[in-house]
């Protein structure tokens, strides 16, 4: 499998308990990317999402745009791997 650009990005604020990883899966579904959507223990909510850099970059801005009003904080780390993921779930 070819190399694709893959984030992990953390979502920091009242991010569990209103709909965040619903409306991220509904975001997903207007760009290329394939991953999945997570509520963490600690109370943040968890993006793994690879695809073309500039379609996983659109697609991060576009939640981050969609749920503004819930987000205090955001932390992305990105990387080149072999694509691991098949289509877009929550977990």
């Amino acid at each position: 499998m070819a190399d694709v650009h893959h984030e992990t990005v953390y979502f920091t604020g009242r991010v569990q308990g209103v709909g965040f990883r619903y409306a991220t899966l509904q975001v997903a579904k207007e760009f290329e990317v394939t991953g999945f959507v997570t509520n963490e223990p600690d109370g943040r909510v968890r993006l793994e999402a690879e695809g073309r850099a500039a379609e996983v970059a659109a697609f991060v801005t576009a939640v981050e745009e969609r749920m503004e009003g819930y987000i205090r904080k955001t932390e992305r780390s990105g990387a080149r791997r072999a694509a691991q993921f098949g289509g877009f779930a929550i977990k």
